[in-house]
């Protein structure tokens, strides 16, 4: 699978612009600040139904303009053609179309076209509170289980109502166990299901996380993923019951899996604390190639790769390391955003495959 074809109107910097693009590797070059990443969000919208970086749709209509859209053409490996379109007006909602047919949920496109994107915010997974990383494993699992994502859906609405009756009890200075039990069993239910397949994830997810981190360090360094539960030893039903004191004084939900947290490793110290920039952004890149090794076994094809600004930072040795990977045949189309068009060419002059390489500002559409 790749993307053939992409068009934009109004959205962010672009009033209209069309590319083709190369089934393999694509650069978009150019300065800070002219549109780069753009057109990497405008093809995460195509993948996610959504940006990778506002949760606000309307903040990405161009300025002066009534609505934006996205159009991209996907090629599958059967020569199969799916138009996706994602339209978004002023003061209405998102319309996400296949094949000209519109969705009734916008999470039935979810895992239909799947993608990968590394950028420099991928470092706020490190550096950030635990709600992010959190946020991440749950997006990657609920692209292919819709059970997981319902899941977590039931979850948090009942968390919501836990929350708010026990804000209640404090307020209201009683209370009422009957009434709290019933969201009590719901989210032991849901939560025993979650905090399972998280841990089933990552059972198959850290080994490659850990290839890649020694392909990009040349086995220099040693890493690891831990999942942090307050469960402590005990059932899930326990743990939870155990907090209910807690609980009632703060008036809120203490303990559960949306408390839960990952801590990163590297040679056995907190990666947050001790790594440095360059192994902090290794760091993540390993975390995000290995959600593409996951992503392709369990799709069965290759997703789509989006690399946002990855060299800065990274030495000589671990940017030779990251090309050579995606370059190989394991990795299908691949998007790379670079601010030196020197580089680019330099390391695809070495290089015998098949790339474009497109300079941001594109020319005026005709």
């Amino acid at each position: 699978m790749y993307l053939q074809k992409l068009i934009l109107t109004g959205f962010k910097n672009y009033s209209h612009a069309e590319f083709i693009f190369s089934e393999k590797i694509n650069c978009f070059i150019g300065n800070n600040g002219v549109g780069k990443t753009n057109l990497l969000d405008a093809i995460h919208y195509l993948s996610f139904c959504k940006s990778c970086f506002t949760s606000l749709d309307t903040q990405n209509i161009r300025h002066g303009e009534d609505f934006f859209a996205i159009h991209g053409n996907f090629q599958r490996g059967d020569d199969t053609l799916d138009l996706v379109q994602c339209i978004q007006k002023k003061n209405q909602r998102k319309r996400f179309l296949i094949n000209k047919k519109e969705y009734e949920r916008l999470a039935d496109h979810i895992g239909n076209f799947p993608l990968v994107m590394i950028s420099p915010y991928d470092r706020d997974l490190i550096n950030d509170g635990s709600e992010l990383r959190r946020k991440y494993i749950d997006s990657v699992i609920s692209q292919f289980d819709k059970f997981y994502l319902d899941d977590l859906i039931q979850y948090n609405k009942a968390l919501f109502q836990r929350n708010a009756l026990l804000k209640s009890f404090g307020e209201q200075h009683y209370f009422d166990a009957v009434s709290l039990e019933t969201w009590d069993e719901q989210m032991i239910r849901l939560g025993e299901q979650i905090f399972v397949k998280r841990n089933a994830f990552l059972e198959q997810f850290i080994p490659l996380f850990q290839q890649y981190f020694r392909f990009l360090s040349n086995g220099s360094e040693t890493v690891d993923i831990r999942y942090v539960s307050q469960t402590a030893g005990n059932t899930y039903r326990e743990a939870f019951r155990a907090a209910l004191d807690k609980d009632r004084a703060a008036q809120y939900c203490t303990m559960g899996v949306h408390k839960d947290d990952l801590e990163f490793i590297l040679d056995d110290f907190p990666v947050k604390k001790f790594g440095s920039q360059g192994q902090q952004k290794s760091f993540v890149i390993a975390v995000k190639l290995a959600q593409f090794d996951y992503t392709r076994n369990i799709k069965g094809f290759k997703p789509i790769l989006l690399l946002d600004d990855v060299f800065d930072k990274l030495d000589d040795l671990r940017v030779s390391q990251l090309i050579k990977l995606v370059s190989e045949n394991s990795f299908g189309q691949v998007f790379i955003t670079d601010t030196s068009r020197e580089r680019i060419i330099s390391i695809f002059d070495s290089m015998d495959i098949d790339h474009e390489i497109f300079n941001i500002p594109p020319a005026p559409v005709k």
